[in-house]
């Protein structure tokens, strides 16, 4: 029994994969949306996510470089929020892509408190960027946890690697963000601009 689309945001890492596969396994049906990062990051991220989609059987998957946008993310907001600017800048690219494919979801790996902007008040802070609601099916798991199920579902090996999604961030982000500080440091930021940018550079692919 189909329960909804869902726009996956994949990173090709651990989390997001097994998020995806869960909410599959409950009726779902995914649409995976991967933001690359080409120029700081190459290709790898691009890789794995495809060998993902396609050993669980999504059909097509969206592309989008923010490798710019992560550039005026960097140069335009105080540092210390980047990681909760990002975030909400994909949920506003998630929402695009949600539009097009008349989606009733967007769906994330995170997990509370695994990293800096998975605390409640930045969780809270970060999906105010879209008007979907946010799946979250690994949000009680601790690491050891997803990895295991890494292991049952077979995508370990693919997942496996340094992550590179850290890069630009800095070293001590903000872990308490309050929503009208958030907005203020977005507010610096041309985010139309971003957003639209960000979409001439989305491709999709047959997996």
């Amino acid at each position: 029994m189909k329960t909804g689309k869902v726009v996956l945001l994949l990173s090709g890492g651990f989390d997001s994969s097994i998020a995806g596969f869960l909410l599959q396994q409950k009726g779902f049906e995914i649409i995976p949306l991967h933001f690359s990062n080409i120029d700081f990051a190459g290709e790898e991220s691009v890789e794995k996510s495809r060998q993902i989609a396609q050993k669980f059987n999504w059909t097509k998957m969206y592309i989008i470089d923010i490798a710019n946008a992560l550039e005026l993310i960097v140069d335009g907001a105080k540092h210390s929020y980047y990681f909760v600017l990002l975030k909400r800048l994909m949920l506003k690219l998630g929402s695009e892509i949600a539009d097009i494919e008349n989606a009733d979801f967007i769906a994330t790996g995170e997990s509370l408190g695994q990293v800096s902007s998975q605390t409640l008040s930045n969780i809270s802070a970060i999906e105010e960027a879209t008007r979907y609601r946010v799946l979250k099916p690994l949000i009680t798991l601790d690491k050891e946890s997803i990895i295991t199920l890494t292991r049952k579902f077979e995508t370990f090996e693919i997942s496996a690697g340094p992550e590179v999604c850290d890069l630009l961030g800095p070293k001590h982000p903000i872990t308490n963000a309050k929503f009208e500080n958030v907005l203020k440091e977005e507010e610096k930021l041309n985010n139309n601009f971003i957003i639209k940018n960000a979409m001439k550079n989305m491709s999709v692919i047959n997996v």
